[in-house]
């Protein structure tokens, strides 16, 4: 199986898709995830490190285990006034 992952905002139109699929073995956490994607290339290392991170529509730190059929979605920090 693998891990869905979902980009959203300018992050999506930055790396130019919607999304990934990435293989599950090897990818414990979030923060390995992310390490996974800068990796394989085509993705933005430094704003996916900024980037903040929903696992199954819960938000999640780097530290938060992933399994299998896991959806991880990463979107950009929001402001507002």
């Amino acid at each position: 199986m693998a891990i869905i992952v979902k980009y959203f905002a300018s992050l999506r139109e930055n790396i130019g898709r919607d999304g990934d699929s990435v293989e599950a073995a090897g990818v414990a956490s979030v923060g390995d995830l992310r390490a996974a994607l800068a990796q394989r290339g085509g993705v933005d290392g430094d704003a996916l490190a900024r980037a903040l991170c929903a696992v199954n529509y819960e938000y999640a730190d780097d530290g938060q285990a992933l399994k299998d059929g896991d959806e991880v979605a990463f979107f950009p920090p929001v402001t507002g006034g």
